[in-house]
């Protein structure tokens, strides 16, 4: 496994503004998921639409975590790879053809009309394909590939599965084509939940804490660690692979042996970034104590996800781990990771356009500088908080079982007429809509918005 290299530099760096776009366009679907989200745990009139809660999840998994994904592969990759970016012609294109996609298709789902959402589905697998061309060229020239590259290298593979059973479930709102295929429609849904979920961002997540896990805590990597990632690392896709493939063609013991597999890896990552987590040396951030909620989520995620799919794998109750906490501790191992990234990455965008080349000359403000670090705290304590409840709430009845005296939390809650899952969705929402108005800020109050109009920087990768 590759440490933090000595010699890593920005010659090849692709340009800010492809990424910084994708970012601030993904923050957009955050508030747009976000508040739809807010909308049906309120119960607000006319939020209820029979497909609003999967609108939600797309705006939210594909408009805002897979966008930020597709802006952070297209810049890491060539930094860390040392190779250029193949086109950024293709990286802009990706953006556009993901955003229209999204945007028409949730739409057309929160307003009851998936038969024309399906039209526009479409623009989502296209803009994807072009993300995957893209960045598969670029990789190709950095091979032999390390850990954190042949995680992303497999991501892609995922991408073009769950992006082809997508489309056909979109294009199944319109055409029945599932049907004459002998799939079930609950099948396809759940192995294509796997493969984008498990498959495209759990990998891609792995990857890259391989690599910012030592970065941005400074611990050296010890030589089990090594060991441990290149079982995982075998491990963990092949879990995938297996645990969607059993869900597709409904065959329990084969998703079964990939669910314990994935579950296996996950728990191997978790572990390693607490390790360095707590053998940090370098200063406490926001992605520092982000990464520290990831590392226990996972921890968590992986012993309830092991133990439910051992007995039961199939289903859309299991779809996410076990059915009552999976989903929280999940969400919360990709959300964290995300904003904790996004809390460094922005603002070392934003720093690199406006006050890099004033060093030496002027004084300018360090990276960390740059968002309001009291918001950062804020949308923290709402979201670790949101998410105590909601997982509260969840074990609440086998708690009280065993232990009566906890009921008086939840009667606490009750006396203001909130019921817990719904403060805790609430708070969860109100700390991710906090998080994105930080962000924009940040771009906007240090005039980051004038590197959106550029199409190259000092440095950039020359166009093909």
């Amino acid at each position: 496994m590759r440490g933090v290299p000595g010699d890593l530099t920005t010659a090849t760096r692709p340009p800010t503004t492809v990424p910084l776009r994708h970012f601030l366009v993904g923050l957009g679907f955050l508030v747009a998921g976000g508040t739809l989200a807010l909308l049906r745990v309120a119960g607000a009139a006319g939020a209820g639409s029979p497909l609003g809660g999967v609108a939600a999840a797309h705006l939210l998994l594909v408009g805002w975590v897979c966008l930020t994904i597709l802006g952070a592969m297209t810049q890491f990759v060539p930094v860390w790879s040392g190779v250029e970016l193949h086109s950024e012609r293709l990286a802009t294109f990706q953006l556009v053809a993901v955003a229209v996609g999204v945007a028409g298709f949730a739409g057309g789902l929160w307003l009851g009309r998936p038969g024309d959402a399906a039209l526009l589905a479409g623009w989502i697998v296209v803009g994807f394909a072009a993300f995957a061309y893209n960045l598969g060229r670029t990789l190709w020239r950095a091979r032999p590939l390390d850990v954190t590259e042949a995680h992303f290298a497999l991501a892609l593979g995922f991408l073009a599965l769950a992006a082809l059973l997508g489309g056909s479930l979109a294009a199944d709102y319109r055409w029945s084509v599932l049907v004459p295929l002998g799939l079930s429609r609950t099948a396809a849904v759940d192995a294509h939940v796997t493969l984008a979920v498990l498959g495209v961002v759990v990998t891609t997540v792995i990857g890259a804490l391989y690599q910012l896990g030592p970065m941005f805590t400074q611990a050296d990597a010890l030589p089990i660690e090594d060991r441990l990632a290149r079982v995982e690392a075998v491990a963990y896709p092949g879990g995938v692979a297996l645990l969607a493939a059993g869900r597709l063609f409904e065959v329990a013991p084969v998703a079964a042996a990939g669910g314990l597999l994935v579950a296996s890896g996950v728990g191997i990552a978790g572990g390693v970034l607490l390790r360095r987590l707590r053998d940090a040396t370098a200063a406490a951030t926001p992605m520092r104590s982000r990464y520290a909620v990831v590392a226990v989520a996972s921890l968590a995620w992986s012993a309830t996800a092991a133990a439910t799919w051992i007995e039961a794998p199939l289903g859309p109750g299991v779809r996410f781990g076990h059915p009552a906490v999976g989903p929280v501790l999940l969400g919360a191992l990709v959300g964290f990771v995300v904003v904790g990234s996004l809390y460094h990455v922005v603002p070392f965008i934003v720093w690199l356009d406006r006050y890099a080349d004033r060093v030496g000359f002027a004084r300018v403000p360090a990276i960390d500088d740059l968002y309001d670090a009291r918001v950062a705290a804020l949308d923290l304590g709402a979201t670790v908080g949101g998410a105590g409840l909601l997982l509260g709430a969840a074990i609440a009845p086998a708690v009280v079982a065993v232990v009566p005296a906890a009921a008086s939390l939840g009667s606490a809650v009750a006396l203001v007429g909130v019921p817990v899952r719904t403060l805790g969705g609430a708070l969860v929402v109100a700390g991710a809509l906090a998080f994105a108005g930080n962000m924009i800020a940040t771009v906007v109050r240090h005039d980051g918005t004038a590197v959106l109009g550029r199409s190259a920087s000092t440095g950039e990768a020359p166009e093909r």
